[in-house]
């Protein structure tokens, strides 16, 4: 029992389909971060509750979820390292519900804390963790985590999207593939060719990438990872302007000005990062609740000061680079492991990856597009802050940006004894600085 749940209500699921089966790439995929970081990742959050709240009600939509969906009615088997081999789907089972006491949402948060910091018992912990915050007996707060082996957070949007079909007399079966169907069709002769013309496009890539990257540090600091977090309305104007002229997404413009950005910053030429991809464009993923994303690689040079690629052409060879990055990235962690170990061993030095980009936005909305003016006037109203320290990350330079109101919000994980925190900020003022200069 978690410390502060006053009461563990248990909770028995049915659900359709069962078995055993390899795990998917994308579950191996974030494994292996897993272990590289020792983070458990765990996904989810807390949510405030209506008056007219009930236990019972959360009991059943915990019994639903869990019910509904195979991948969160999933145990994995481990061999003897402790990693997981083979996950089993159960069709019944039990979970739990539990209940604090709590006038505020500040137990909310701290049973949140407590979830997400606590690894999952893999072997024979379902990968849902739920609960209720009760105050004066009726629930205030809500808090979920999953496993990020069993979902990411395009699979809790698929989980939140089929909550509509909760209370049909004959809800229609899910609309995704479900985690074994998945794992069967990347093991699969058409998935084994998949991962080979994935990891032959990487290799491509690499072939003439210089294998360092990021200049150093003369001031690291304790705790290693800092995050800085820049909320800016001039860069969601600029880069909505920059989409309407280059006929773009905003994405495409916004991995431009952070090639600009990063190669001004820290000297890098070309510009190397690995870009999440969701994979939800692949048949039957769209909905599917799982982990399904993985990284893929995008290589941009910017040019030189002196004589800089127009930004407008620059734009153009991003989106044609992120395009094939998306269609890329899709393969075995293990093989794909192989090759780059086997680059590194051919080359004598192991290519530095870790620079990441994680774009969590959605497509643009349509409107009318602001023009440079109105992006330059938005520029007093930046806030740039330093928010969180780890002891460890997922990559040295990790920009994850989120849609804020009117806004984009750049969250920056830097590790200070790779790039100083300095030369971090300066790297989040000069992406919005390029974005509004372009548009």
């Amino acid at each position: 029992m978690f410390e502060g749940v006053a009461t563990r209500l248990p909770v028995t699921f049915h659900g359709e389909g069962s078995g055993e089966g390899e795990l998917t790439w994308g579950q191996r995929e974030i494994w292996h971060t897993m272990r590289r970081t020792g983070r458990t990742l765990n996904i989810g959050g807390v949510l405030a509750l209506p008056p007219s709240a009930t236990v019972a009600e959360y009991a059943g939509l915990l019994e639903y979820l869990v019910g509904r969906h195979q991948a969160l009615r999933t145990r994995f088997v481990l061999d003897a390292g402790g990693d997981p081999v083979r996950q089993v789907v159960d069709a019944t089972g039990t979970v739990h519900l539990d209940l604090v006491d709590g006038p505020t949402e500040a137990e909310a948060e701290a049973l949140r804390g407590r979830y997400e910091f606590t690894p999952f018992d893999l072997e024979r912990e379902y990968p849902i963790r739920m609960g209720v915050v009760v105050r004066d007996g009726a629930p205030s707060h809500l808090v979920v985590q999953y496993s990020h082996l069993a979902v990411d957070g395009f699979g809790i949007d698929a989980i939140v999207r089929d909550l509509a079909h909760r209370g049909a007399e004959h809800p229609p079966p899910p609309s995704g593939l479900a985690p074994l169907e998945l794992a069967a069709r990347q093991h699969s002769p058409a998935g084994r060719k998949q991962s080979a013309k994935s990891i032959r496009y990487w290799r491509s890539l690499l072939a003439d990438v210089p294998p360092a990257r990021l200049p150093g540090s003369d001031d690291p600091r304790t705790p290693r990872f800092r995050e800085l977090v820049c909320r800016s309305p001039a860069l969601h104007l600029a880069l909505r302007a920059i989409a309407a002229r280059t006929r773009a997404e905003t994405g495409h413009a916004l991995l431009a000005a952070y090639a600009v950005a990063l190669a001004r910053v820290t000297g890098i030429r070309p510009v190397v990062a690995q870009v999440l991809v969701s994979n939800r464009f692949r048949p039957d993923c769209a909905d599917a609740v799982c982990h399904l994303t993985q990284p893929g690689l995008v290589v941009v040079d910017p040019g030189p000061g002196a004589a800089p690629v127009p930004f407008d052409e620059l734009v153009a060879r991003v989106w044609k680079s992120a395009t094939a990055a998306y269609l890329h990235g899709y393969y075995d962690p293990a093989e794909h492991r192989a090759m780059l170990d086997g680059l590194a061993a051919e080359r004598g030095a192991t290519i530095d990856l870790s620079c990441f980009v994680n774009d969590r936005r959605g497509p643009s909305a349509p409107g009318p597009a602001p023009d440079g003016a109105q992006a330059r006037a938005a520029l007093p109203r930046t806030t740039v802050r330093w928010e969180r320290e780890l002891p460890t990350y997922d990559g040295r330079l990790y920009l994850q940006v989120d849609a804020a109101e009117d806004a984009v919000q750049l969250g920056i994980w830097a590790d200070t004894h790779a790039i100083a925190p300095a030369a971090v900020e300066r790297f989040a003022r000069e992406l919005e600085a390029v974005a509004v200069t372009a548009a």
